[in-house]
């Protein structure tokens, strides 16, 4: 399994490395990701859709469960704060472990999705995202580092949909400041966004369970190697113990 993940991590790097120039000009928009440990919720809006990356399958470590409490945590902040939640869950491990505790949150969960992911998923996805009322939309994923790290971030798409905004000053909208474009590309950025943070969330689950394989045959050696040595114990004392016996009745018996 580490030998399978190892050839399907070099596969998902390749599409990540691909995929970066195609993401590149969303963050000059949204700004860049923040990592989601300890992230500072003061300056999110009223309505809030929260769409959390985890994968499908298990055996990769860590990679879902700190993801699911990173965003638990920020949840309860987000409570605390008197602002208004709703979720969008994407694989089911995530759906598992989020619908415990925030059913009542739910907008929809996707889960068996197929592999490797395009951009016509992330965009069907979006639609999906895109029913629910919000002010701002939070994803949440695994951003891969490494072979060996990954870390929990969170990337805010807010709606752009105000001709008069300050932020668009700099560029021209055309025609005439089209409310519609202005929504046709809210749109297609939050799909874009969506589709990086999959390649990324995938890419940062293959090195997990690639090094949650080699960990657990290393485990599994060692508790091998405990194991003989305690037969080999216990059959050297096995053996010690027959002798005895047989020299101490052949001392008997000469006495």
């Amino acid at each position: 399994m580490k030998m399978v993940s190892a050839a399907k991590l070099r596969g998902d790097q390749m599409r990540l490395v691909a995929g970066d120039p195609f993401a590149s000009w969303a963050s000059r928009i949204t700004g860049a990701e923040r990592p989601l440990e300890n992230i500072d919720t003061s300056d999110f809006p009223k309505k809030n859709l929260v769409i959390t990356m985890s994968t499908d399958k298990g055996l990769c470590g860590g990679v879902n469960s700190i993801l699911t409490r990173m965003t638990r945590q920020m949840i309860a902040r987000l409570d605390s704060e008197g602002k208004t939640t709703q979720l969008f869950v994407l694989g089911e491990k995530g759906r598992a472990q989020l619908r415990r505790t925030f059913s009542d949150r739910f907008l929809a969960s996707a889960t068996d999705r197929g592999t490797p992911y395009t951009f016509d998923l992330a965009c069907a996805l979006t639609q999906e995202a895109l029913a629910a009322e919000f002010d701002a939309v939070h994803v949440v994923y695994n951003e891969f580092k490494s072979a060996i790290a990954y870390e929990p971030s969170i990337k805010t798409i807010t709606p752009l949909l105000d001709p008069a905004s300050p932020f668009l000053t700099s560029f021209t909208v055309e025609p005439g400041n089209d409310v519609d474009t202005l929504q046709n590309f809210f749109e297609y950025t939050l799909a874009t966004q969506v589709f990086h943070s999959l390649l990324e969330n995938a890419t940062s689950e293959q090195s997990s369970r690639m090094n949650a394989m080699e960990n657990a045959s290393k485990n599994a050696g060692e508790m091998i190697d405990k194991l003989t040595l305690q037969y080999n114990r216990a059959r050297q004392a096995r053996i010690t113990t027959e002798l005895i016996e047989i020299i101490s009745g052949a001392s008997a018996l000469k006495g």
